[in-house]
C-alpha cells in the first residue's frame, strides 16, 4: 500500500489537524500606500494620467476593498498625481467605507444615473481634462466588463483609453515579503490537508465524500474552507479539470487531488497524484516522467529567463521520454504553470509565447501534467517564487510514487 494512503477514519484525520493561522497578519495600510506610490511612479513613466481599478482583485490589491464584480460599476480612480477616490452606487457608500483600508472620497451615483458620466466628471474635477492639444490617457482595469468600457467609449469625451495591466499586472506580479508569507502559510495548510485526505481513502469511498472531507479539513487548519477542490479516481484522472460524474475508489486506481484555500485573500493551489494500492509498472514510469518534467521546469526558472523557456524545459523533458510532442497525448495538454496571488490564475504564465522575464517576487505553479487517455493522468503541482538567488519552492515536491508525502524517508 502507498505510504500515507488509507488507514485513518475521517474523525481521526480531523483530530490530528490544528489551526495554523497563528502569527499571520493581513496586508497593512503602509503596504497599500507603497503599492499606490509604485503604481503612480510607473504611470508617470508610461504616460498615463489615471487608472480605473474595477471591483475584484485589482481594487483589493491597491485599496483593501474586497468587492465582487456585478452589473453595477464599483471601483477606484487612481490619478498619477493626487489622492485615490472611489466610485460606487450611492446606496453602497457605507459598505465601501466599511471595507476600505486606504481612505478616499466616495463618489456615488443614483440608480437612474450614469456611472460612466460620473467617472469622467471625476477625472475633470481632478484636473485630468481633455483640450484641443491633448487627450488624457486613462488606463482601464483589464477585468472591466466590455459593456462598461462601451459605456465610457460612447460618451466620446476626449479621453484615450488603454489597458491598465501595464500598471496593475506589473505591480501584482512582483510579490512583497508580506505577500509571500501569506502564500506560504496557505500552501503549508493545504499540504497538511492533502496528507489528511490521503489518509482517509478506502476502497469504495466516493470523490464526493473526499471533497466534503477536504472542505472540513481546510476549516480545521484555519481557512474559511476550500476555494476549490478537484478529486478524481482512475480513468477520470486523465481529464485535467475533471468529469461531471462522481467516482468510487478501487484498488490500483490513480488518485488525483487538486485543492487550495485562502489566507487573508492569498491563495494556495496544490495537486498530488498517487496510487491507491500497489502501482503497476506503467504508472510508475509515467509518475517518474512527471516528476522529471517538474524538476526540469524548476531548473529552467532562473532570473531573467523568459516564462516560455520554463514551459519548453518541461515539454522537452517529456518529449525525451517519448511523450507528446507539443500538446499531443499521451503528454502535456496545457501550459506548465500560472502566476498566483490574489487570483488562482494570474499573469504571467509559463507557456509558449509569454516572453516575460522572470523577476524577483514572481510566483508560479509548476504542474506539467501528463494525461494518458483511457488510463489515468498524473499532475504534481507545487509552487515556487523567484528570490534574489533564483527559484525557491513554497512546498517540497512529492517524494516518490510509493511515499508521496515523504513520511518514511
Amino acid at each position: 500500500m502507498t505510504i500515507g494512503v488509507g488507514g485513518s477514519t475521517q474523525e481521526e484525520a480531523l483530530e490530528r489537524l490544528r489551526n495554523m493561522l497563528g502569527g499571520v497578519e493581513p496586508i497593512t495600510l503602509a503596504e497599500y500606500e507603497v503599492r499606490i506610490a509604485k503604481a503612480q511612479r510607473r504611470m508617470e513613466q508610461l504616460g498615463l494620467d489615471a487608472i480605473f481599478l474595477s471591483a475584484g482583485a485589482n481594487l483589493e490589491y491597491f485599496t483593501g476593498v474586497r468587492w465582487s464584480p456585478s452589473e453595477r460599476m464599483v471601483g477606484a480612480i487612481l490619478p498619477t498625481k493626487g489622492a485615490l477616490e472611489y466610485l460606487a452606487p450611492a446606496f453602497e457608500e457605507g459598505t465601501i467605507r466599511d471595507f476600505m483600508i486606504v481612505e478616499g472620497a466616495v463618489n456615488g451615483w443614483q440608480e437612474h444615473e450614469s456611472p460612466y458620466r460620473l467617472l469622467l466628471d471625476c477625472l475633470r474635477r481632478m484636473g485630468i481634462e481633455p483640450n484641443t492639444s491633448m487627450r488624457p490617457c486613462i488606463g482601464l482595469c483589464p477585468s472591466l466588463p466590455f459593456f462598461m468600457f462601451d459605456g465610457l467609449r460612447l460618451l466620446d469625451a476626449g479621453y484615450a483609453f488603454t489597458d491598465a495591466s501595464v500598471i496593475t499586472g506589473y505591480c501584482r506580479q512582483r510579490k512583497s515579503s508580506a505577500e509571500l508569507a501569506l502564500m506560504q502559510r496557505a500552501k503549508d495548510m493545504t499540504l497538511e490537508v492533502h496528507k489528511a485526505a490521503a489518509s482517509i481513502l478506502r476502497e469504495g469511498i466516493s470523490t464526493t465524500e473526499v471533497v466534503q472531507f477536504i472542505e472540513q479539513a481546510h476549516r480545521a487548519v484555519g481557512a474559511p474552507g476550500s476555494t476549490f477542490c478537484i478529486v478524481l479516481f482512475g480513468q477520470a484522472s486523465a481529464f485535467p479539470h475533471g468529469v461531471k460524474y462522481p467516482q468510487t475508489l478501487k484498488q490500483g486506481d490513480m488518485v488525483l487531488i487538486d485543492t487550495g484555500c485562502r489566507v487573508h485573500s492569498y491563495l494556495s493551489d496544490i495537486t498530488r497524484s498517487y496510487v491507491f494500492g500497489q502501482p503497476n509498472e506503467h504508472q510508475r514510469a509515467i509518475w517518474a516522467f512527471e516528476k522529471e518534467a517538474q524538476l526540469a521546469a524548476f531548473a529552467a526558472a532562473q532570473l531573467g529567463a523568459r516564462c516560455e523557456e520554463v514551459d519548453e524545459a518541461a515539454r522537452s523533458s517529456l518529449e525525451g521520454c517519448g511523450l507528446g510532442p507539443g500538446y499531443q497525448l499521451p503528454g502535456l495538454p496545457h501550459r506548465t504553470g500560472h502566476g498566483i496571488g490574489l487570483e488562482i490564475h494570474e499573469s504571467p504564465y509559463l507557456v509558449r509565447g509569454d516572453q516575460t522575464p522572470l523577476d524577483v517576487g514572481m510566483c508560479f505553479s509548476n504542474e506539467p501534467m501528463i494525461c494518458v487517455p483511457g488510463e489515468f493522468g498524473i499532475r504534481l503541482e507545487d509552487h515556487f517564487y523567484m528570490a534574489e538567488d533564483g527559484p525557491r519552492w513554497f512546498t517540497e515536491p512529492s517524494y516518490s510514487i510509493d511515499d508521496p508525502f515523504g513520511l518514511n524517508r
